[in-house]
């Protein structure tokens, strides 16, 4: 495996950006932790999702490339797909429901992607994508449970540890699992024996977290959070490696992100998403748990609407 999330990262070198790694010692004093951040909302597509969707595409045979493919998203990976197809010149159709964020359908658009609108619910974006299937022959990606998917965003944490080698825990956002899953095996192949791979959620899409309790995939209860690119669900190809490479998934509440983006966003100098913010929310409710230790969080998008923030 060590070898493909190798290859995998030469392949999509040309598709994606090397994000920057920031610090804030600010940030680093209030929870007393060595703490460092790897921007993917400075990527390509404005999320880490570009390069799970970059290996997916560079994946197809010619014939799959020639009827293009559809997935269906709340926004990050449908941009991301769009772009990627577009960097390839395949058809890409998107299937989203129908309260993403303007900012990012509009980003879907720009990239070149056909959207097909449905209801906000996984039964709806699954109905409408196999209605797309039978009409164009298009191949389905999944935003987070594809093997090629989860090996692309595992190299954002390989960047992330080929930089900083001695990080004793990384923690991302989870939604879908593709990021963690990623994590996981970049953590394992990558990182120092003892590093701990950590997941961020909401208490209102808490499927995660339930999962990894009772051993089996959970659907969510709600989807009635802040974070809008946490509300989908665990698959069968990410949950087994979740349970093998992730310590714990810790969930923190909705002023709790909104207080998490608003430090970013005001002593960072940077942009990002509520998904995003999870990340640092959960660090902060946890505090002692990483106190004194070299961790590591990747900042998932900044795919913000800015006439909607959450601040005020």
């Amino acid at each position: 495996m060590k070898k493909e999330l190798s290859a995998c990262h030469e392949a999509i070198k040309p598709y994606i950006h090397k994000t920057p790694i920031l610090e804030s010692k600010h940030i680093e004093n209030f929870l007393g932790s060595d703490l460092y951040f790897k921007c993917e909302n400075f990527q390509r597509a404005g999320a880490f999702k570009i390069r799970g969707a970059t290996n997916a595409v560079l994946k197809l045979s010619e014939e799959q490339k020639r009827k293009g493919v559809v997935t269906h998203s709340s926004g990050n990976f449908a941009q991301a797909l769009a772009l990627a197809c577009c960097s390839v010149n395949v058809k890409c159709y998107i299937v989203m429901p129908d309260d993403a964020p303007l900012v990012k359908r509009n980003a879907v658009i720009v990239y070149g992607g056909e959207i097909i609108n449905c209801a906000p619910n996984l039964e709806s974006r699954e109905r409408v994508c196999k209605q797309v299937i039978d009409k164009t022959g298009a191949t389905f990606i999944h935003p987070s449970n594809d093997i090629n998917v989860i090996v692309g965003q595992s190299t954002a944490a390989k960047e992330f540890l080929e930089a900083e080698p001695e990080l004793d825990v990384l923690i991302t956002p989870i939604g879908g699992g593709g990021l963690i899953a990623g994590t996981a095996l970049a953590a394992k192949h990558f990182g120092k024996k003892e590093i701990e791979v950590y997941g961020g959620e909401p208490f209102e899409a808490d499927d995660a977290y339930r999962s990894l309790e009772n051993g089996k995939i959970e659907s969510n209860r709600t989807t009635d959070t802040i974070a809008d690119g946490l509300r989908t669900q665990l698959g069968d190809i990410n949950f087994p490696i979740i349970q093998q490479g992730v310590k714990a998934i810790i969930r923190v509440r909705e002023n709790e992100i909104i207080s998490a983006m608003r430090l970013i966003w005001e002593r960072m100098k940077i942009i990002v998403e509520p998904s995003s913010a999870v990340a640092l929310a959960l660090l902060i409710k946890e505090r002692p748990v990483f106190e004194d230790k070299k961790v590591g969080i990747i900042l998932s998008g900044g795919n913000v609407d800015l006439d909607n923030l959450p601040f005020y």
